[in-house]
């Protein structure tokens, strides 16, 4: 059973129970760690201490699941597998401040721990956590000795073996230890301004009497980057609004790619949760028609409150299929922001390198391609159409995309760096973000114009 961290009794709830509730629906079910902490936090009456903890602990455990669990197979004879989820989580929230939280002392992290777990496993949990702590973090965090360089720095840094492999093989060991090095720091948190309601300056200030501390992002003239205070923003009267967005920058510089001119026909073929449409529309001016496509009532549910928050009046919303789209009329522009194994986001989604299997980049790059044969033939001649992922995939990358050229030679490659800083284009025009080089989650997009 979950751990309750909904405040009873005016009792603040504790800061590791709020960790537990999360990681333990993030381990039984497909839920994702952002969207869970995110409503946890901003129901806890949590100071904002607490609230940093929580999320270190939630982010931190994820991604160190790995080697935590490596090191609890060598503490207990029974089988990690077989142990109950509310007892697995307790064991790696635990040993997860024993190893890697240098400012919470040892009986702490196994005191609390242990209330965690339910009343039956607590001597189990306790006995674990107390052999920890007597061979401490130097043994239990010794060097790994494996000759397999994929197998010994997938155990290093906490990923899944055959995704280091891949990464070794197209990157080379060198890029390979600095991406899963990146991939271990705590996601910040972006902002897009919502400049039609406020400017950037203003918003900052706005924020910061809140409470809420904010850097300008590097990379875009409109969004801001969350030093502290990132779990009240929608306790905000900004966010209520509707002067703000949560979009990673990353996600906001493939929008801007495309590039949308007032009054055009825009297309986001795979639009939930509405972040790129609305940013599109404003780009436009709000004026024209960006046609936001989702096969998901729920995901068009959450496009329409988006684009109502933000004010957004150019944003029409259709249910259907992009492989299939119900729509007849020429466009000027498509954006696909295709479905993918996401391993470009793994600071901020770090469950998803437990979720995600070697066969997964296969079976994505065949519904990647389907999408975009599915719109091209809606792109009129002389319009744009931009295909982006979040993953480091060459199959899902550019092999999607120089496939995709071979089939259809009306479109051609346009370079990115007339639209996006030229520091985040490769040699061969693609926009291409990297965590470990540019602090950005990874993505990968091209610009394609169609022949006139």
């Amino acid at each position: 059973m979950a751990v309750s961290t909904r405040p009873r009794s005016g009792v603040r709830p504790d800061p590791r129970a709020v960790a537990h509730d999360v990681l333990l629906r993030v381990e039984t079910s497909e839920a994702f760690a952002d969207v869970l902490l995110a409503a946890r936090l901003a129901e806890a009456e949590l100071t904002p201490a607490d609230q940093a903890l929580a999320t270190r602990l939630v982010y931190g455990t994820l991604a160190w699941q790995l080697r935590l669990d490596t090191c609890l197979g060598a503490l207990t004879t029974r089988p990690l597998a077989r142990v109950d989820p509310p007892v697995r989580v307790a064991l790696r929230l635990g040993l997860f401040q024993q190893l890697f939280l240098d400012r919470i002392p040892m009986h702490a992290a196994v005191q609390t721990s242990v209330t965690l777990a339910p009343p039956r496993a607590r001597g189990f949990v306790n006995a674990v956590l107390r052999r920890a702590a007597r061979l401490g973090r130097s043994e239990l965090l010794a060097p790994i000795d494996e000759a397999d360089p994929a197998l010994r720095l997938a155990l290093e840094w906490s990923h899944p073996p055959w995704l280091v492999g891949q990464w070794l093989a197209e990157m080379g060991e060198a890029e390979t230890r600095a991406l899963l090095a990146a991939n271990a720091d705590p996601p910040r948190t972006a902002i897009r301004v919502n400049c039609s309601r406020t400017t950037r300056t203003d918003l900052q200030t706005e924020l910061r009497r809140a409470g809420i501390e904010s850097d300008p992002s590097p990379w875009l003239s409109d969004a801001l980057i969350v030093r502290s205070g990132a779990g009240r923003l929608r306790t905000t009267p900004a966010w209520y609004e509707g002067r703000f967005a949560f979009q990673s920058e990353a996600s906001q510089l493939v929008a801007r790619l495309l590039a949308p001119q007032p009054t055009w026909r825009v297309l986001d073929a795979c639009a939930a949760p509405g972040g790129k449409s609305t940013l599109l529309a404003s780009s436009m001016g709000d004026t024209g028609l960006v046609m936001a496509l989702d096969p998901r009532l729920g995901g068009a549910r959450r496009i329409a409150r988006e684009a109502a928050r933000l004010g957004t009046a150019a944003v029409r919303i259709i249910i259907g299929d992009a492989r299939r789209p119900p729509i007849a009329a020429p466009v000027d522009a498509i954006l696909v922001d295709a479905p993918c194994t996401g391993l470009g986001t793994l600071r901020r989604h770090p469950e998803l390198r437990w979720r995600r299997g070697p066969q997964d980049s296969a079976r994505l790059a065949e519904l990647q391609r389907q999408i975009l044969e599915g719109v091209a033939p809606l792109v009129r001649p002389g319009g744009v159409l931009a295909y982006a992922v979040c993953t480091l995939s060459r199959m899902e990358n550019e092999a999607v995309v120089e496939a995709f050229l071979a089939r259809e030679p009306r479109f051609e490659l346009e370079p990115a760096a007339a639209f996006v800083p030229a520091a985040l284009v490769d040699r061969s025009g693609y926009l291409r973000t990297l965590p470990h080089r540019h602090g950005l989650d990874g993505f990968f997009a091209a610009r394609l114009r169609a022949h006139g």
